[in-house]
């Protein structure tokens, strides 16, 4: 007998792309007994009477969390394959009630891994800061500062996750340096990844590219701030993938102004967007982008595919490779 399943999302799929498009939804439909209409909080009343049998849900941005009352019209849910990353709005339900939860977390690193990649070979070639400047001067003069490329470069990574790991890894293939910070490091992990363990203040100090991957946990609200963006070293750049609410934005506001040389390359921020009057958005040192970081457009059916072959091995009864535990949630940005 067929597995019970449903879909539950609720997002513009025409501007990023359909996760379950490009045949995932029909191969879920040839593995379950699939639900015909796409659940959401905005129609599942409306549903919730043909619900009761739904022993799988397969999900992705848009999911719903579950108040007790909707919980209990699913009464024989036993698994949610969530085809997206951040699991932050919608896990607690699931998992402290015994229903186990999958999330396409290491997927989702993919994309910012590369678009930090990009930035960072950008970064040590000096694009960012001479394109200003040739924009200013109109002359060869834009480019007469030291520009140290790829060779014996340092780079900072704050955050060894999936997102700062990745990253770590595709940076193998360049003659770089990397150098990290992660209370969570251990000495066998480092060795495995070839990083050399620093505290904050080093990392800030020692590498020309800084790039933030720590998760949005209250712990590490506000803990990158004025002292650390002073140390920066002569153009270096500072690359935000993290979390916005990580930066104290008046001192890192402050350092840029002080300092042109600086460049630093947001793609979030606290609030997002910021306010229409910050600073921000004048500074000519400051690249910021509306958090395009994520998978989107072609890429975004790797999230199924994922959730698909997890939902496969849980079918079989095998250990999940991306089930988000009650500690690996709390760890979770």
């Amino acid at each position: 007998m067929k597995t019970k399943a449903a879909l539950f999302y609720n997002y513009p799929s025409a501007l990023e792309g359909e996760v379950f498009g490009q045949g995932r939804r029909e191969r879920i439909a040839a593995l379950t007994e699939l639900y015909p209409q796409v659940v959401h909080a905005g129609n599942f009343d409306e549903h919730a009477g043909k619900l009761a049998d739904i022993e799988v849900i397969f999900a992705t941005w848009g999911m719903m969390n579950f108040t007790p009352a909707q919980r209990a019209k699913l009464p024989k849910l036993k698994a949610v394959f969530y085809a997206a990353g951040n699991v932050k709005a919608f896990a607690p339900s699931l998992i402290e009630n015994g229903i186990v939860l999958m999330s396409a977390w290491a997927i989702n690193a993919i994309p910012p891994a590369e678009m930090c990649l990009s930035q960072i070979l950008l970064s040590l070639r000096g694009y960012f800061r001479a394109v200003r400047q040739y924009r200013e001067l109109k002359s060869f003069d834009a480019k007469k500062y030291w520009r140290p490329g790829v060779q014996d470069e340092t780079i900072g990574l704050i955050g060894l996750g999936y997102i700062g790991s990745l990253l770590r890894e595709k940076l193998r293939d360049y003659p770089v340096k990397v150098i990290a910070h992660d209370p969570f490091l251990t000495e066998a992990r480092a060795r495995e990844l070839d990083v050399t363990p620093v505290s904050l203040q080093e990392l800030f100090k020692s590498a020309y590219i800084v790039s933030n991957h720590i998760p949005d946990l209250e712990s590490t609200r506000s803990m990158l701030g004025k002292t650390l963006f002073a140390s920066l070293r002569e153009g270096a750049t500072f690359i935000n993938t993290g979390r916005g609410a990580q930066v104290v934005e008046a001192d890192l506001i402050a350092t840029l102004k002080a300092r042109p040389d600086l460049t630093a390359l947001l793609d979030v921020t606290w609030p997002e967007p910021p306010p229409a009057d910050s600073e921000l958005w004048r500074l000519p040192n400051v690249v910021i982008s509306p958090h395009i970081g994520g998978t989107t457009g072609h890429e975004v059916v790797r999230l199924a595919d994922c959730a698909i072959e997890e939902f496969e091995a849980w079918r079989a009864g095998k250990k999940l490779r991306y089930e988000v535990t009650r500690d690996i949630f709390r760890t979770m940005g």
